[in-house]
């Protein structure tokens, strides 16, 4: 992954979307669908390219895999796009 790859992944607002939520709690899929009012499969596939670039990380429970912020890198470039989109 490069660069460029990283920042085409925060062009999709569904992938921005998860991203702002997963910085508050751990989610699991279905949860997530429902915060944001879509289908398990539309956001499963998001996560899916959320984690091959290593955006996003998870962990198995039993049958529920719970998503977070793979680690505080992620937080600070969301933050800083953020930022830098609402300054005036």
């Amino acid at each position: 992954m490069n660069l460029a790859d990283l920042f085409k992944v925060f062009s999709d607002s569904t992938r921005v979307k998860i991203l702002y939520s997963l910085q508050h709690s751990e989610m699991c899929v279905c949860d997530i669908a429902v915060l944001l009012g879509m289908t398990k499969s539309a956001i499963s596939h998001q996560l899916r390219t959320l984690r091959q670039t290593r955006l996003v990380k998870y962990r198995k429970d039993g049958k529920v895999v719970y998503y977070s912020l793979d680690d505080e890198h992620v937080v600070n470039v969301f933050a800083q796009g953020l930022l830098h989109v609402c300054e005036k």
